[in-house]
């Protein structure tokens, strides 16, 4: 004989299994791994930084034009 089973558990416990499987395939689909999204940020910083580096210097007080 089976043992007692709380069907409101098995429930929520069936629900959790398929958000996570429909997750898991979304993340495969959709998602990025860790090293791209890090090679992106990466790339954006190294542009921030050679933008940067083009500009020109301002004048003492914020609001004045270059000189």
């Amino acid at each position: 004989m089976a043992g007692i089973v709380n069907l409101r558990t098995a429930r929520k416990r069936l629900q959790r299994m398929k958000k996570r499987a429909e997750g898991t395939a979304n993340a495969a689909k959709f998602g990025r791994s860790r090293a791209d999204r890090e090679a992106k940020e990466q790339r954006a910083r190294a542009q921030r930084v050679a933008l940067d580096g083009h500009l020109r210097e301002r004048g003492g007080e914020a609001g004045e034009p270059p000189q």
